[in-house]
């Protein structure tokens, strides 16, 4: 969350950056409300030094009473106090991040400006298939059996497909390990204060949040969430900075809002395997943090040999805690290519309707400064003792199932058959083609 003392002295910058960002938030009633709670916790506070005093002396009947009428009148202020925290915390946990000046002003949440690209989209001399049917063709995937056990966007992986997640974990956590990321493997429940500190919205109609019924638990959409509340409450000493971090987890989300976005097979599901990258850094590092964040990414996609290209987050695209965000999206061969409402070139080109073939999604990493630790009171002590708050950073080194479908599509034959790209090989013993 935002400091509530900037968004005082900031009240229009606030605002313009609510509106860039399509967020809709109240921002006067947040200012009004802070306003009444900040004069009842004075009188509050007032009474209960007076109390303070009035407890130390030994007073007669009538001061007894002066004392309990005191008492009685704070405890209604409290009560009086409580429903505008309440609505107050809601509206602040709304309010999102500032925005890097370098980040695209855009309100079309598809115009994400492309900085680079590897390799460009896979040619084919033969039609290809997309993931599901490549798959199943090889006996790699049961989404039928899958939707009888657990439902809609549940999956089973088979064979050399089922090992292959293995083999995409341990590859990524090789690479990453070596950048100096102590290795974890987390909850895959949270607790909501843990989802809220961090800007996750673990309650409404529109949450990407599986709640567990009767308790204030969550089952976590990545590994962010729990390595993110990691250090909660804590202050950090200076010299232990950057803490550098990287976890496997199960991710769980709701895919609510998802109704008529791609989601074909494995590509969009309940639940998929995440490698995720974590740092807790110092304020003046925490944009080199975000660019290592990117290059690990690149590395390990470079190395899988998979076209992609790095976008930037525009500000209608990025989420609450982000100040920036990076994504690699790869070239799908399978997925259909849509008409996206643009005026970025590399979005335009050969995007007419019915033709296969796009950019998705494949990792992301963000650069959250000192919102999340504000949320969740994570501090640095500084050599000099003075407190304040780290910046946190997030990246995804290996989602599995999108990895998966890039694989598969990219690596595809005529025949039908897989070839393993070459770094993978020896995680797969020494399987190189599936067929």
């Amino acid at each position: 969350m935002l400091d509530i003392k900037f968004i005082r002295e900031n009240e229009k910058l606030i605002k313009d950056n609510c509106k860039n960002r399509l967020v809709k938030v109240d921002v006067d009633k947040l200012l009004i409300l802070n306003k009444k709670q900040r004069e009842l916790k004075t009188e509050v506070g007032e009474l209960r030094a007076k109390r303070n005093i009035g407890s130390k002396e030994k007073g007669d009947k009538k001061q007894i009473a002066e004392m309990k009428k005191l008492g009685d009148k704070i405890k209604k202020l409290e009560i009086e106090l409580k429903p505008f925290e309440e609505e107050f915390n809601q509206l602040l946990l709304v309010v999102p991040n500032l925005t890097h000046p370098k980040v695209k002003v855009s309100q079309n949440e598809e115009d994400n400006p492309v900085l680079d690209t590897f390799k460009g989209p896979t040619k084919f001399d033969f039609k290809p298939k997309d993931h599901v049917q490549l798959a199943q063709n090889l006996d790699l995937l049961d989404l039928d059996r899958a939707t009888k056990v657990s439902g809609s966007k549940f999956y089973y992986l088979k064979n050399e497909l089922a090992l292959m997640e293995f083999a995409l974990i341990q590859y990524a956590l090789d690479i990453v390990i070596k950048h100096g990321f102590v290795p974890f493997v987390t909850p895959d429940l949270a607790k909501q204060e843990v989802l809220e500190g961090l800007g996750f919205n673990p309650r409404g109609e529109s949450t990407q949040v599986y709640n567990i019924k009767d308790t204030d638990l969550s089952l976590i959409g990545t590994a962010e969430i729990t390595m993110g509340g990691y250090h909660m409450n804590e202050v950090l000493a200076e010299q232990e900075l950057p803490k550098k971090y990287v976890a496997v987890s199960h991710c769980f989300r709701t895919e609510a809002g998802s109704y008529g976005k791609y989601a074909k097979g494995i590509f969009r599901v309940h639940q998929f395997t995440k490698v995720e990258m974590f740092q807790y850094t110092m304020s003046e590092k925490s944009e080199q943090a975000h660019e290592e964040l990117l290059k690990i990414e690149r590395d390990i996609f470079e190395g899988l040999d998979i076209p992609f290209r790095v976008v930037d987050h525009c500000t209608a695209d990025l989420g609450t805690p982000a100040t920036r965000t990076y994504d690699l999206e790869a070239w799908l061969p399978g997925k259909p290519r849509i008409r996206r409402g643009t005026t970025n070139a590399a979005h335009t080109n050969n995007n007419k309707e019915g033709k296969m073939g796009d950019w998705a999604e494949l990792t992301s990493t963000s650069n959250c400064t000192d919102y999340q630790a504000r949320g969740l009171n994570i501090k640095y002590k500084a050599k000099n003792g003075k407190k304040d708050y780290l910046h946190m950073l997030n990246g995804t080194a290996i989602a599995t199932s999108r990895t998966i479908i890039a694989i598969l599509e990219n690596n595809q034959q005529k025949d039908g058959s897989i070839v393993i790209p070459k770094i993978l090989q020896k995680y797969l013993n020494g399987i190189k083609i599936i067929k």
